[in-house]
């Protein structure tokens, strides 16, 4: 058995690719969310405007929620 066929470093890359692939998805939510929204979001977070609070809270909610199923579930 090659140190690369072992459960641990076999676990650790899925981990790893999923966190990077959950953040990768997180991102490019929000530029497509940025490119059809009519209006732009640092803006109007500078604002002060809590709609677009509500939402870049709810993406940083969902990566969260990614990065701890994939590392909980790859893990085990």
């Amino acid at each position: 058995m090659n140190w690369y066929e072992s459960p641990l470093v076999i676990n650790l890359t899925y981990a790893v690719a999923g966190i990077l692939l959950g953040i990768m998805s997180a991102i490019i939510t929000l530029k497509l969310f940025s490119k059809i929204s009519q209006f732009n979001m640092q803006e109007e977070l500078e604002k002060g405007n809590l709609a677009i609070g509500m939402v870049v809270g709810g993406l940083f909610i969902m990566i969260g929620l990614i990065v701890g199923l994939i590392t909980g579930m790859s893990l085990n």
